[in-house]
């Protein structure tokens, strides 16, 4: 696929199609990242940072949490 670099205010661009775009999860006002290798450019969507508490509502795996006994108090610990 081909693309023509076309002038757009002061600045240069071009134009991604929507099929690409949609393949790929990205829409309008999304943040991406563009970096220069050799001699191509690399535009990449960056993968979302979950918090803890969003990660924590998606985990459909064993709870792994157990009964704990804490024994006795050995030295000075107070409880």
């Amino acid at each position: 696929m081909e693309a023509k670099v076309q002038k757009w205010g002061n600045s240069n661009g071009i134009r991604i199609p929507s099929s690409i775009l949609k393949e790929l999860g990205i829409t309008v006002n999304d943040i991406l990242s563009m970096k220069q290798e050799d001699n191509r450019i690399v535009i990449e969507k960056p993968k979302k940072k979950y918090s803890f508490n969003e990660r924590a509502k998606k985990y459909k795996g064993d709870n792994l949490s157990k009964e704990f006994e804490w024994d006795e108090p050995r030295g000075k610990e107070i409880w």
